[in-house]
């Protein structure tokens, strides 16, 4: 009997993690640029997804964190597979990488729809907590709609983005009526690199 095998999917059709070659073959078929990877585990999978292709394949291990960023602080960012495509957000501990919170793929949205969305799921987390973190963010125009307290897409609502203008009406009401003193802070790419949060889909 064969020894199983775990697949993580980073990008394709589906993302995750199968235990079927057939399943991951079905998720990655004719998907242009597909990235993904077979381990013996269950537990390296995870830690494999949960790292992202960018931190994983192209450097086998979390780098250091560069001098000068504040530990105390939660890295948010969004991908989208077109603009607008399939789109997801997510926010993670700027040390250990790990998983705050993660919401989608959305059938239809923009990478700044999901930037904003994150920024604002991060600083409600923070408030809730009461916690003294910062945000980090690589996006210089969801900082801006934050600031503004409106997400100013062009994306029209109809029934594939139904759900996600839910969460825009929630995230702008949370922004008008809450007063917050967490700091957003813009991370430097083109200085310290990819945003712990990225999901290497570049």
């Amino acid at each position: 009997m064969p020894k199983l095998k775990y697949y993580v999917v980073w990008e394709g059709h589906e993302i995750g993690i199968c235990d079927s070659w057939e399943t991951c073959k079905q998720w990655i078929a004719n998907y242009p640029n597909a990235k993904y990877k077979s381990f013996k585990s269950k537990a390296q999978a995870l830690d494999a997804y949960e790292k992202g292709y960018y931190n994983y394949l192209k450097f086998g291990a979390i780098q250091p964190l560069p001098k000068g960023v504040n530990k105390n602080s939660i890295c948010v960012d969004a991908a989208s597979s077109g603009n607008p495509g399939k789109m997801e957000y997510r926010g993670v501990d700027t040390v250990s990488r790990k998983p705050i919170f993660h919401q989608g793929p959305f059938p239809k949205g923009t990478n700044n729809i999901g930037e904003f969305l994150a920024i604002v799921h991060a600083l409600a987390l923070i408030k809730q907590k009461n916690s003294s973190r910062v945000v980090y963010t690589d996006s210089t125009i969801a900082m801006g709609w934050v600031k503004r307290k409106k997400c100013k897409t062009k994306l029209i609502k109809d029934r594939q983005t139904a759900e996600l203008f839910e969460l825009i009406d929630r995230a702008e009401s949370w922004l008008k009526n809450t007063d917050f003193s967490t700091k957003i802070i813009k991370w430097p790419t083109q200085q310290w690199g990819e945003i712990p949060a990225d999901f290497g889909r570049k």
